[in-house]
């Protein structure tokens, strides 16, 4: 059992959701951002291929191996999919409704169909998700940890159990709502955990057959992705400034999620030595912890230092209505 992440599992996900037309609350910031830029995609091919049914393709949630996989290599993987495979799912996701004209025209194309899909799957992800990307991956990043935590302190059957409602783990079985008529024997080809932002409220499990079954669920945080109100931020850092300064104060408040050094540095507009510094002094302080996640040193920060920020949010509240 190992954790991955899925750009292509965040892409068709995301996918799903506006061509469901139902997007949730969650994901609105994401969504008014995006919608205007995908006139440049072949929309109606990615539409035919994720409709917003029942079903979604699931090749579209394999090829994750690692934290660290790159959407290069599941773009290259669905564009050596045989074409058979492509008509199959399409049927599949369709049910008994007859196929829309750009599914018909992507059959046709035979073996050009895969890399065509491919294709246009890379495109939407440099439009609508890649720019997110970097908000996303501290929310993975963080649930991994957590279940990392989850695992070490309660046991690998408490961990599965708290991925979602629809998981429960018995002795040596794990259990997914709605799934209860499909059986597996995950022993040996062992099974991918991949948290994801868009996957939210569902999970997804895509069995295995040459390679380990994925279960894909909705990381913890999501609400955190698209952020919150800029007014709101700018005041609790002035407020939280005066007692830490502004440049730790604002370390302090963008690690609500965990980032590297370089990632801070980036999203705050600071030198990477200089929040190295900073981080030192917070880290000595006990307003910060850290630890490694493969090449990188993540940093968040401690259940003290979030109560710095919820007095100083309550005091700057307090002072703003009078009271």
């Amino acid at each position: 059992m190992r954790f991955a992440y899925s750009p292509l599992a965040e892409v068709a996900e995301s996918l799903y959701l506006l061509a469901s037309g139902r997007i949730p609350s969650v994901h609105r910031g994401w969504y008014d951002a995006v919608r205007y830029r995908l006139g440049v995609i072949d929309v109606d091919l990615l539409r035919a291929v994720v409709p917003g049914t029942n079903f979604v393709p699931s090749y579209l949630f394999g090829g994750a191996t690692s934290p660290g996989a790159p959407i290069d290599e599941q773009l290259g993987q669905v564009a050596e999919l045989p074409p058979e495979l492509i008509r199959d799912r399409l049927e599949y996701v369709w049910q008994s409704e007859p196929l829309p004209p750009a599914a018909l025209a992507l059959i046709e194309e035979g073996p050009a169909g895969p890399r065509h899909l491919a294709d246009v799957l890379g495109q939407f992800w440099s439009v609508a998700v890649e720019p997110h990307w970097p908000s996303i991956r501290p929310v993975l990043d963080d649930d991994v940890a957590f279940r990392a935590s989850e695992l070490t302190r309660r046991g690998a059957e408490a961990m599965l159990s708290g991925l979602h409602p629809e998981v429960s783990v018995h002795g040596e079985t794990m259990r997914i709502a709605k799934r209860t008529d499909d059986d597996r024997d995950l022993s040996g080809a062992g099974l991918v955990l991949v948290p994801s932002v868009f996957a939210w409220p569902n999970v997804i499990f895509v069995p295995g057959t040459d390679r380990p079954s994925v279960l894909t669920y909705a990381a913890r945080g999501v609400g955190n992705v698209w952020g919150g109100n800029e007014e709101d931020r700018q005041s609790d850092e002035d407020a939280l400034g005066a007692l830490i300064g502004r440049s730790r104060a604002a370390i302090l408040l963008a690690l609500g999620l965990p980032h590297s050094t370089t990632e801070l540095a980036l999203k705050l507009g600071q030198s990477p030595p200089a929040v190295s510094q900073h981080l030192a002094v917070l880290r000595r302080s006990g307003l910060v912890t850290s630890w490694r996640s493969g090449r990188s040193v993540l940093y968040r920060r401690t259940p003290l230092a979030t109560s710095v920020i919820e007095a100083h949010q309550t005091t700057s509240a307090s002072s703003d209505t009078g009271s």
